[in-house]
């Protein structure tokens, strides 16, 4: 398995590799034939921006990838913070993947499997429909502050293609186009 550690803003020392690549390997006990692990750490230089200390991983496996990411005041605490979340989404793959293979049904509600806690897992509890208007991505941008949400899907007027624009942890927008 390949393990690539970098730093954006940031010298990565012996002692935060050794510690991220501690961490990140716990999950390596849930998820089948890793074959590489990404681990960036980057200071944001940003001063409104308390959490700048960031970890983003992703774990590229016979399964699917899974990514997680945090931000603390303190590189270790978000190292930890994104050992843990990638730890619980691991776990839940496994999960899904044992359900799956075995066909296992589902124990009734309130018989949790010994050492773990049931989870409940997430359903569609609301759908939308609307026209897509062809708009800018700007135009898009503003029309999603208008409504007050953090993303909103729009036909890119330049394109004729469905785009997502969503609002960025550091206040900024982010624009998905689809690829090919």
């Amino acid at each position: 398995m390949q393990m690539i550690v970098k730093g954006k803003n940031l010298e990565v020392t012996d002692a935060l590799r050794a510690y991220a690549l501690e961490k990140v390997g716990k999950v390596e006990k849930y998820l089948d034939r890793i074959t590489k692990t990404e681990i960036e750490m980057s200071v944001e230089k940003n001063p409104k921006i308390p959490d700048n200390q960031v970890v983003e991983v992703t774990i590229f496996s016979s399964g699917p990838v899974i990514r997680a990411k945090e931000c603390s005041t303190d590189m270790y605490q978000a190292i930890d913070l994104v050992a843990g979340k990638l730890e619980r989404q691991a776990r839940k793959v496994k999960k899904k993947l044992i359900d799956r293979s075995h066909h296992v049904k589902k124990a009734p509600k309130g018989m949790a499997v010994e050492g773990e806690e049931e989870e409940p897992e997430p359903v569609i509890v609301k759908t939308k429909s609307f026209p897509l208007k062809p708009m800018t991505p700007e135009e898009a941008c503003l029309q999603m502050d208008l409504v007050g949400h953090d993303f909103f899907v729009f036909v890119n007027a330049e394109t004729e293609e469905t785009n997502v624009v969503y609002r960025r942890k550091d206040g900024n927008y982010g624009l998905i186009e689809p690829g090919g």
